[in-house]
């Protein structure tokens, strides 16, 4: 059973930065990415940023320049640090892995983390 917890959400000023980890209970290896995703009160979940198993990142338009996502092979850990943040950033961070096998799709998912940004 793959386990995904994340950890750092918290309440902070606009402007101000937070890290958020992501330790997952397997070699990060097993997954082809990981990611970070968020979800706004009546909003649908969006993806953040992405960092595959060769380190190619990809970012949402809206974060690009602000957040870095990064990992620790070692400590099977994936980061995401967020600078310059905006209350439009406040949501539930949900840490992401993907593996496909074949035809196959699978997504794993941690039990989020709660970020507020206050203006």
């Amino acid at each position: 059973q793959v386990q995904l917890v994340e950890s750092g959400g918290g309440l902070v000023q606009a402007g101000g930065s937070l890290s958020l980890s992501c330790a997952a209970s397997i070699s990060i290896f097993a997954f082809d990415a990981m990611g970070w995703y968020r979800q706004a009160p009546g909003k649908e979940r969006e993806l953040v940023a992405q960092i595959t198993n060769s380190t190619i990142r990809n970012y949402a338009d809206s974060v690009k320049g602000r957040f870095t996502i990064s990992r620790d092979n070692a400590k099977s850990t994936v980061y995401l640090q967020m600078n310059s943040l905006k209350p439009e950033d406040t949501a539930i961070y949900y840490c992401n892995a993907e593996r496909r096998v074949g035809p196959h799709d699978y997504r794993f998912w941690g039990q989020g983390t709660q970020v507020t940004v206050s203006s």
